[in-house]
């Protein structure tokens, strides 16, 4: 393929601009917001696990503190009828049997108030270790969310770059030969690099350096002459600072 020199060493601009697109599309694939924010994703995963068996937990005893609640009003209804019917009087054995299930009563009243002091004070621990990891919850939504803050504002930076990069290489591309244009194109396409400065004996896309009959085709080929490598085939740019 022919082209005109002007317009080989001008691909090395295009190169340039395409090199800064294909960076900044990775640099948006890759922002460290992004790993930083599927991190906490999953941290806020398993707090939420841990929340639920925590709430779980809290809610079990506030379902037995509950119950015994209820067992120990019951037992005092039952003693406020008792100590009502002993005290209107009635037979000894009768004021005897009331004496006696009082006393067994009490004695119920006494253990069922003990059982609910224990379980009220595993509720606190247990309430304490609830507020705990919703303040650990708390914390990792808020630093995912100002991840996802600067997140965007990265994507906005990038999606500027992106715009104004791209509108200066359509002109750039447009005023080259449609042909040399293709060339580059497919090769960028299929190896990431269209075009590259020969320097110093070199490719400057894969660093090989040339020798012997190679390196004499390329100083023997016309100045407007496509040179692509052998090696890596993308096409190396002849310039005043290639040094043949």
């Amino acid at each position: 393929m022919k082209a005109a020199p002007e317009a080989q060493r001008r691909l090395l601009d295009l190169q340039a601009v395409d090199t800064t697109l294909a960076q900044l599309a990775h640099r948006r694939k890759s922002l460290p917001e992004i790993a930083e924010i599927d991190a906490v994703a999953r941290e806020i995963s398993a707090l939420e696990d841990e929340r639920v068996r925590a709430q779980v937990v809290v809610d079990d005893l506030d379902r037995d503190i509950a119950r015994l609640e209820k067992d120990i009003d019951q037992v005092r209804q039952r003693k406020d009828k008792d100590q009502k019917r002993l005290d209107a009087g009635g037979s000894l054995r009768e004021q005897e049997g009331l004496q006696h299930e009082l006393t067994s009563l009490k004695r119920r009243q006494s253990e069922l108030e003990d059982a609910e002091l224990e379980l009220m004070e595993k509720r606190e621990t247990a309430e304490a270790a609830l507020t705990e990891v919703r303040g650990r919850l708390a914390a990792a939504v808020e630093r995912r969310t100002d991840a996802e803050r600067r997140r965007d504002e990265a994507y906005t930076d990038i999606a500027k770059e992106l715009e104004f990069k791209t509108q200066a290489r359509g002109p750039l591309a447009a005023d080259l030969p449609a042909d040399l244009v293709t060339l580059y194109d497919k090769i960028r396409t299929d190896t990431g690099m269209g075009a590259a400065l020969f320097y110093a004996g070199r490719c400057g896309a894969c660093r090989i350096e040339l020798y012997g009959a190679d390196l004499n085709r390329v100083k023997s080929s016309p100045k407007d002459e496509v040179v692509r490598c052998e090696e890596c085939r993308r096409i190396m740019v002849r310039t005043s600072e290639s040094g043949l």
